[in-house]
């Protein structure tokens, strides 16, 4: 009797939705994976969103969906890629550079931004500690007005000139529009991939060269090179938009880049074509210390972000059971 109302109560559990002690629906108890198609996770030109595109997608594949991983223009892909499912899922579009982008793809009614990553964004132009003796000035923003302090950032082709390294051109940014609009004496040179741009950083700061550079956060360099981002004036949506706003009444751009959050994107199918693979993507996040270690371990270590990728899943797997209601 004990063993038949055991399985009695168990049957009537299950019928009603509720797996250790998990409410699921309808469509959450649906056979994974839901369709054959290949779910598309899109990979950009950066280290930290292709580590979580490897560890989103590895774990949706030990969930039993096949996952392709199609390189694509970070800006341009909320508007053309995500809005006719060419690709299912971008797992980092930052507050800092992509703000236009968004606000196009949510307009399409196409797309669905899935929630916050986790960790906070920022980027900026930033100096190692080293430059600070021959620019007092800084990290004030005008300091990089004074021609000497120019000139100390210079390079051969850019003398008397300050020379800054921006991220590479898909990235935006608008430095190029920020040095006219505040009159800075430098002249912007854009990175060919993210790789080339933190190799730069690293010969300059082992020969304390000169150099002035596009750091972003969440990222390892900021922990391991000691240095300050420019506080120019804060950013607006009106200083982008409004010449009459900010500290030049001419032209915009004239204040610092915006901070904010980083988000997920998924195609607006998504939801009903792989409802427990939406899921994982929903739940789906990582710390800024987590994504700093994994990081450094690809950057700085020389692992593939492939292994990288494999052994976080591994360790967490109790973590990613939960995001598919799959969780003990």
């Amino acid at each position: 009797m004990v063993r038949n109302f055991k399985r009695t109560a168990a049957i009537a559990a299950i019928s009603c939705g509720i797996v250790a002690g998990v409410a699921l629906t309808p469509k959450a108890m649906a056979e994974v994976p839901e369709s054959t198609d290949p779910i598309k996770i899109a990979l950009f030109d950066w280290t930290s969103v292709n580590i979580n595109a490897k560890i989103l997608g590895g774990i949706l594949e030990r969930l039993g969906y096949t996952v392709e991983y199609p390189t694509a223009d970070y800006l341009s892909s909320l508007t053309t890629g995500l809005t006719n499912g060419d690709i299912t899922i971008g797992v980092e579009y930052w507050d800092t550079t992509a703000g236009e982008a968004m606000a196009a793809a949510d307009a399409t009614g196409q797309t669905e931004r899935l929630g916050q990553l986790g960790p906070k964004a920022k980027e900026e132009w930033w100096y190692p500690l080293y430059m600070k003796e021959k620019c007092p000035g800084l990290p004030n923003w005008e300091a990089l007005k004074d021609p000497a302090c120019a000139e100390a950032f210079s390079t051969p082709e850019t003398a008397p000139n300050g020379r800054y390294l921006g991220g590479p051109v898909t990235w935006e940014g608008f430095d190029d529009e920020r040095v006219e609009a505040l009159g800075l004496p430098f002249v912007v040179v854009h990175a060919g991939t993210d790789a080339a741009m933190f190799a730069e950083l690293d010969s300059a700061y082992q020969r304390k060269a000169p150099i002035m550079l596009w750091i972003y956060s969440p990222h390892w360099a900021p922990a391991k090179y000691q240095g300050e981002w420019i506080e120019f004036p804060e950013y607006s949506v009106e200083c982008y938009t409004d010449p009459a706003v900010g500290v030049n009444p001419d032209m915009a751009y004239d204040c610092g880049k915006p901070h904010g959050e980083i988000w997920k994107y998924a195609w607006g199918g998504m939801k009903d074509k792989w409802p427990v693979a939406y899921q994982v993507a929903k739940g789906y996040q990582l710390s800024a210390d987590e994504l700093n270690a994994l990081s450094g371990q690809v950057d700085l270590d020389g692992q593939s972000i492939d292994d990288v990728a494999k052994a976080w899943i591994d360790a967490n797997e109790s973590k990613w059971r939960g995001w598919a209601g799959q969780g003990s």
